[in-house]
């Protein structure tokens, strides 16, 4: 049955794209291949009277906003990329980060009191209308006892069962992804909307949102880059979520860059070095960078806000990271190929040469070039054909990553059209290489592995031995023996070697 629910919610979810002239909109025609031409004019034939009104990117926001929240994610991300979609697309697609339909204010009331368990004139002096809304929950301003400015996120009544039902449409979609060949396999359509599916579901739990608020505060901080609220933990539960009130306008106000003393250049430059310090120093990340979730404020002060996406990077996919960003910074392809291989992003069978070839087909024409001179467009196009020529398959553990990437590239690019993307990421990758691969890092790393090594053999000698494992236990006598020497040697020559660099 919820098999039929979602084929029946995929065919009402493409019969209102279709007529709102939303699935091939007009305005593609030109760089559709002929195949898709003719099809999109063939569904132009069932449009209504609202595929004939307003502008492509005014029609797709309002066909995303009905269609949910999984939809209305996409739309936000369409939005950030205006050098791909043109500027006017972009902008009748921004609405949708925060400036959807609000629920009424005597249901957000009922919500906080039932959440919290208490009235909400025991927390709260203050309590005024929405001042955002977006697709899971919307802001309120409201003042603590203590005076204190806050706000105060709901989630929005009955946004659990459309979330469901959204992913179970995914999860068929993709099953159908699937059997349509191998170019569709390589995308991993499966593990693509499971990892979208359990983003969405942590975002149903304020109380989660809120422990990933106060993490990345405390990651932050150690940077000027950006900040994060304070929790109100009083003011937390399932469904509620209180933070301190964010300084400054959010982005997606268009007044928000022309505060007196903006500084265009440092505020970019400040957005690209907060992901990547938090994604590469701690293996922790806001996911969800978009301008709604942005606050800025003269000269260049940033704070995010709405933590209901956290990526997170284990040690070797934060080295992989770093050491391609530092191989294109240096445009050492070769590495940065390599570094491919390593991490299993391309098959074994292929060249290393030739995918180094590939890459510098790409970096060169973008280094040392700004925002303005690059089409962000022709590139993710040519990517994509090198992924194809090389058959590398979608990473599910990198979605939350590159989606992130790609959502801070473009609006640092609407904050500064003249942003160097590389000039910005130089200091803080530089940083992480100084101090992970430097040969002092290196020997640290070889004493904590040899010490491991030596704890682990250690348990093991303690462990109790069951008279069925005696035999084992005696034929495997020589081999631990053997490991227990190689670490032995391994950990004194790595602290030799360490106090001589010391010394």
């Amino acid at each position: 049955m919820s098999d039929l629910a979602a084929f029946f919610r995929l065919m009402g979810a493409f019969w209102v794209l279709v007529r709102a002239d939303a699935v091939f909109p007009r305005a593609l025609d030109p760089y559709l291949p002929p195949g898709a031409r003719l099809l999109a004019r063939f569904l132009r034939l069932f449009a209504g009277p609202q595929g004939r009104r307003g502008r492509p990117g005014q029609r797709l926001a309002v066909v995303l906003e009905r269609l949910g929240p999984a939809a209305i994610k996409l739309g936000q991300l369409l939005s950030t990329r205006a050098d791909i979609f043109g500027q006017t697309f972009a902008d009748d697609l921004a609405r949708l980060k925060d400036q959807l339909e609000p629920f009424a204010l005597e249901i957000a009331l009922g919500e906080v009191a039932k959440s919290l368990g208490k009235p909400v004139s025991d927390m709260f002096s203050e309590f005024g209308p929405p001042v955002a809304a977006a697709s899971l929950a919307q802001a309120h301003p409201a003042r603590l006892l203590d005076g204190r400015k806050v706000a105060v996120k709901i989630l929005r009544p009955g946004v659990e069962h459309r979330i469901r039902a959204d992913i179970r449409a995914m999860t068929l979609l993709a099953r159908w992804a699937e059997r349509m060949g191998p170019e569709a396999r390589r995308l991993e359509p499966r593990a693509l909307v499971a990892t979208v599916a359990r983003s969405l579901e942590l975002e149903l739990d304020l109380r989660l949102e809120a422990a990933g608020a106060s993490e990345l505060g405390e990651v932050m901080a150690r940077d000027p880059y950006m900040r994060a609220p304070q929790v109100i933990w009083e003011g937390v539960g399932k469904r509620v979520l209180t933070l301190a009130w964010a300084e400054g306008m959010a982005l997606s106000d268009l007044a928000a860059l022309d505060q007196p003393d903006m500084d265009r250049p440092a505020l970019a430059t400040n957005l690209i070095r907060a992901f990547l310090a938090q994604a590469l120093d701690h293996g922790v990340f806001h996911a969800d960078l978009h301008e709604g979730n942005l606050f800025v404020a003269s000269p260049d002060r940033l704070v995010a806000v709405d933590y209901g996406i956290i990526g997170r990077l284990g040690p070797a996919e934060r080295r992989y990271l770093a050491e391609i960003l530092w191989g294109f910074l240096e445009r050492d392809y070769h590495r940065v190929a390599l570094v491919h291989f390593q991490a299993g992003y391309v098959p074994t069978h292929h060249s290393v040469d030739a995918f180094a070839q590939a890459i510098r087909a790409v970096g060169e024409p973008i280094f040392g070039h700004n925002a303005e001179a690059v089409s962000m467009g022709r590139i993710l196009g040519q990517l994509f054909e090198i992924t194809a020529l090389f058959d590398m398959r979608l990473r599910p553990e990198l979605v939350l990553l590159q989606k992130t990437m790609v959502t801070v590239e473009g609006v640092a690019r609407r904050i500064d059209h003249q942003h160097d993307i590389w000039a910005a990421a130089e200091p803080v990758v530089r940083r992480w290489i100084t101090r992970e691969l430097a040969p002092p890092a290196r020997i640290h790393k070889l004493a904590q592995d040899a010490l491991s090594i030596l704890e682990g053999l250690a348990r093991h000698a303690k462990a109790p031995v069951e008279p069925s494992a005696v035999v084992v236990e005696t034929q495997s006598t020589a081999s631990r023996l053997l490991w227990f020497a190689v670490g032995a040697a391994v950990a004194g020559a790595a602290f030799m070697i360490a106090a001589l660099v010391v010394r």
